[in-house]
This record gives structure tokens, C-alpha cells and sequence, in this order.
């Protein structure tokens, strides 16, 4: 399960059912959502892939850049899902735009298949910008916090 990304895996056929768990707040956070468990088995998620920095590239004519290269650390979504900044509907937020973080906090949750993948911060450093708004959808590679 770590080494896939995944959170829970719910297997159910004829006589056999079987789901695994990680940590006690996915099925909390899928009832907060109200979604119910599907019987059907998860697929493995692509495992996180590093932080991607921002391509080199020409600004158009007249424009300046929205931020200098060494604007800091880019977080990239490592799958495709929907973005959840908060662990529940009612929840404060996992960080905010400003909020330091160490290497391993949880900075946001991809739901892929009905799995709630904890997104976890590679590096320590400060939030910068939250580039996703609450409940919408990703795809990999997309942009979703910057660290300086």
C-alpha cells in the first residue's frame, strides 16, 4: 500500500471479502462526503513523483512572468483525481497559504477511484500559493502548492 500510494483497498466477490485499511480516517472522510464504499476493487495510483519544476520558456511580448525562477518548490499532483485541501467538508484546512510544513505533513487529499491518497510534503519549507481550489479535479502533473 505504501508503496502504491493507497489508503484502502475493498475487494468483494461471491463468498470473499476483503479490505485493507490504512490509517482511521478514510472511511470518516468518505461518510463526510457522502459517498458510499464501493464493493469494487482499487486499482494501484502511479507512485508520487517529485516535485516538477517550471519549464524554461519565453514570456510572451509585454508580459512579465507571474514569478521569478527561483520562485521556490513546486508541488506536483501525482495522479489523476479531485483535490481536497480539508480532511472532511466541515474541517479546517490541512495548510494554508503561509503555514510552514516539515518533510512528511500532509498537505492536501487526491480521491482516485474512490481512494483518499494522502498527498505529503517532500521537503520542509514555508506555503507560498495553493494553486487548486477545494473539490476539483487534477491531473497529473498539475501544479498544487508552491514551498519556498
Amino acid at each position: 500500500m505504501d508503496e502504491h500510494g493507497l489508503t484502502l483497498f475493498h475487494l468483494e466477490k461471491e463468498d470473499f471479502n476483503l479490505k485493507l485499511k490504512k490509517g482511521a480516517d478514510a472511511d470518516d472522510i468518505r461518510a463526510a462526503l457522502g459517498e458510499m464504499t464501493a464493493p469494487a476493487a482499487a486499482f494501484p495510483t502511479a507512485p508520487a513523483a517529485p516535485p516538477v519544476a517550471a519549464p524554461a520558456g519565453e514570456t510572451p511580448a509585454g508580459e512579465t512572468p507571474e514569478e521569478p525562477a527561483d520562485s521556490g518548490r513546486e508541488i506536483a499532483s501525482p495522479m489523476v483525481g479531485t483535490f481536497y485541501g480539508k480532511p472532511t467538508p466541515e474541517a479546517e484546512a490541512f495548510v494554508n497559504v503561509g503555514d510552514t510544513v516539515s518533510q512528511g505533513d500532509v498537505l492536501c487529499i487526491i480521491e482516485a477511484m474512490k481512494v483518499m491518497n494522502e498527498i505529503k510534503a517532500d521537503c520542509s519549507g514555508t506555503i507560498t500559493e495553493i494553486c487548486v481550489e477545494d473539490s476539483t479535479p487534477v491531473q497529473f502533473g498539475d501544479m498544487l502548492f508552491r514551498l519556498k
